[in-house]
């Protein structure tokens, strides 16, 4: 069925093949799948009085089970408390790492990334403007990378092309466009410049795009500001796997039987009404059970019912087909209904096994190929700019520093489990089985300590 409405949607020939796939899937995620079929659910025949088939109508009904799986796997992964602590031997450089991503919204950013790139691949720029730095999502959409030849997990250069209205350009302060016009937009960024081209129009070849000097910027990095985030293991060229691909045909099925589930409540509630032999010479056909007929002797009229039967299956099988959609997705099957006690974090964590698993191959492609590789760009970009964070310089960072993420648990421990664990870590810490150091920071994201080394001078001060 996917593949039957994905045939509705328009494609650009001139576009290359990955752009409809995405596309499709973008729709999926936003809900506006069905928006080019041509009728509504409620309309069973058309002008020419010709029966409309179902896969030509919009549902009624819309489960958004997809954009669901996807927010869920994104909120453990990046929300408020779920987002990674900077890690470096030198513990002021973790500091001001924090601080950069702080101030630049980071946690943000990465959260807008996810949500984005669970079609398979997003982008997050990376710039430097008056010393601050900024981080910016890009959809995928668009953009074509080349990785070098000697270094295939680094960017020699990102390409971004589409097609765009005149009157948008006109409204960007570009001149001598024909606001009814389509034309190319085309920039490129490499390791040294961000290299915009003055828009030509789509029916016109251009050999050669011509730079837009007035617009283009030398960054002079030394890299590409870009990080391309490939979403899942698998997928296709440049993009990772979707991670709601498997459940795309199953939430398709659901919407169009809670649909038709729909239709047939509305005809129960107002039946048909069939008329036999009526007294009157009138033959308008009377529907519904509220006016009363009157019929001949012979006469008879009858109310066509259906039973309750057929919308109770529905609904249970509509119960069975999200069950085996959410596990294709590994989504969260857990039902509120049956939590009667207040559970453990650990217990949550049993309970949503399927999607912490989702989540933990997520930290992979977010994290360590996202967040410490604009952690890294950070720190070369120190090494030629002068920068600052909440208005204070920032110094050269030591590029030689090896960076990593401590991420915080699944789920916030329950009392018990917090009493557990610091039981635990106190008899390590006595035996001489672990330090008072690597103690703190097993604590840390428990009990919301953020510089594990200044908790330890902390404590001392106090015992002192």
């Amino acid at each position: 069925m996917f593949d039957t409405i994905c045939g509705t949607i328009p494609v650009d020939g001139a576009m290359p093949s990955r752009v409809a796939r995405l596309e499709a899937l973008r729709r999926v995620l936003d809900g506006t799948l069905y928006d080019n079929l041509p009728y509504q659910f409620h309309e069973e025949r058309n002008g020419a009085g010709e029966y409309i088939p179902l896969r030509l109508r919009r549902p009624s009904v819309r489960y958004g089970l997809c954009r669901v799986v996807v927010e869920d796997a994104v909120a453990l992964l990046f929300s408020a408390g779920h987002f990674p602590a900077i890690e470096a031997q030198d513990a002021s450089m973790a500091r001001v790492l924090a601080d950069i991503f702080a101030e630049a919204r980071l946690n943000e950013v990465m959260i807008d990334a996810a949500l984005r790139g669970s079609v398979g691949s997003v982008a997050v720029l990376f710039r430097v403007l008056g010393g601050r730095m900024f981080f910016s999502v890009l959809e995928s959409l668009y953009l074509a990378p080349v990785w070098c030849e000697d270094a295939p997990d680094t960017l020699a250069r990102v390409t971004e092309r589409y097609k765009v209205g005149g009157a948008d350009l006109a409204a960007q302060g570009y001149e001598d466009v024909d606001p009814a016009g389509l034309y190319w937009f085309q920039r490129v960024w490499d390791t040294q410049s961000e290299t915009w081209f003055v828009p030509w129009p789509v029916d016109e070849p251009l050999a050669r795009p011509v730079v837009d000097e007035t617009r283009s910027v030398a960054h002079g990095l030394g890299f590409v500001p870009l990080v391309w985030i490939k979403n899942l293991p698998g997928g296709e060229g440049v993009d990772g796997g979707c991670t709601f691909r498997a459940a795309i045909d199953t939430n398709i099925e659901i919407d169009y039987q809670l649909s038709q589930a729909g239709r047939g409540l509305k005809y129960s509630s107002d039946p048909t009404l069939l008329i036999k032999e009526p007294a009157t010479s009138d033959s308008e056909i009377v529907k519904g059970a509220g006016n009363a007929l009157v019929v001949s002797e012979k006469g008879d009229a009858k109310l066509l019912e259906i039973g309750g039967t057929a919308a109770e299956a529905v609904i249970s099988y509509v119960r069975t087909l999200r069950e085996f959609a959410l596990e294709s997705v590994h989504g969260n099957r857990a039902s509120a209904e049956k939590l009667a006690v207040p559970q453990s974090g650990r217990a949550l964590e049993l309970m949503n096994q399927g999607l912490i698993w989702l989540a933990d191959n997520l930290r992979i492609s977010y994290g360590d190929g996202g967040i410490l590789t604009l952690a890294g760009m950070v720190v070369k970009a120190s090494q030629i700019f002068p920068l600052t964070v909440r208005g204070e310089a920032v110094g050269m960072l030591d590029a030689s520093q090896k960076l990593s993420l401590r991420w915080p648990r699944w789920y916030p421990p329950s009392a018990d489990d917090r009493l557990k664990e610091a039981q635990a870590v106190a008899t390590l810490v006595n035996a001489g089985q672990m330090s008072r150091a690597a103690g703190i920071k097993a604590m840390a994201a428990m009990n919301d300590i953020g510089d594990v080394e200044a908790e330890l001078n902390a404590i001392d001060q106090e015992a002192s």
